[in-house]
């Protein structure tokens, strides 16, 4: 009896050894969490645009966006905050984007106030075409959101095709969001 007090918490102890090495080592994908929203429409909203900022000289920028605005385009939508760390690692990739990436890039300001958003953007500059203030967070929870940054894919007929957790790289955008983008305008 004594020997089995002994070897099954030892045997239990390896076990998670080897679970959590498997985990760290490629057998488990944080950022391939599932959505049970790929595959289905883009959820209903209608979100308000902030302020307009004062002095701005770039791009226009449509302030406040709506689900009815992404029909007929292919659309990446990111969701992003000014106080998300992940956010401005990402936030040099978003604006290497641009127009030269052929697709429209909106911008919905997750969970956070109209003036930091503003700021966050004036500082590290505007990839975006249109710009939306989820204060609530209802439509991040409409769309699945976990955490900023996420970005998706909707197609022309408002579906969302691919869900993009965590910050976007120079990689990811190459092998995994310019393809799928290209794919999808080319699709009637």
């Amino acid at each position: 009896m004594g020997r089995v007090l002994v070897i099954v918490p030892l045997a239990l102890f390896v076990a998670l050894v080897v679970y959590f090495f498997v985990a760290m080592h490629g057998g488990y994908d944080p950022s391939a969490l599932p959505s049970a929203m790929v595959g289905k429409p883009v959820p209903a909203f209608d979100l308000p645009g902030p302020p307009a900022p004062p002095n701005y000289s770039g791009p226009p920028v449509k302030l406040g966006f709506s689900s009815r605005d992404m029909l007929g385009h292919v659309v990446l939508v990111n969701f992003f905050a000014s106080w998300c760390v992940p956010c401005r690692a990402e936030h040099p990739v978003l604006m290497g984007l641009g127009p030269s990436a052929g697709v429209p890039l909106v911008g919905i300001a997750y969970k956070d106030k109209p003036t930091d958003a503003v700021g966050f953007l004036q500082e590290y500059g505007n990839p975006y075409v249109a710009i939306g203030l989820d204060e609530s967070g209802r439509t991040g929870i409409d769309f699945g959101v976990y955490g900023v940054p996420e970005t998706y894919i909707v197609d022309k007929h408002g579906i969302i095709r691919v869900r993009h957790v965590g910050p976007l790289t120079a990689e990811s955008v190459a092998r995994e969001i310019l393809p799928a983008v290209r794919a999808l305008q080319a699709q009637p």
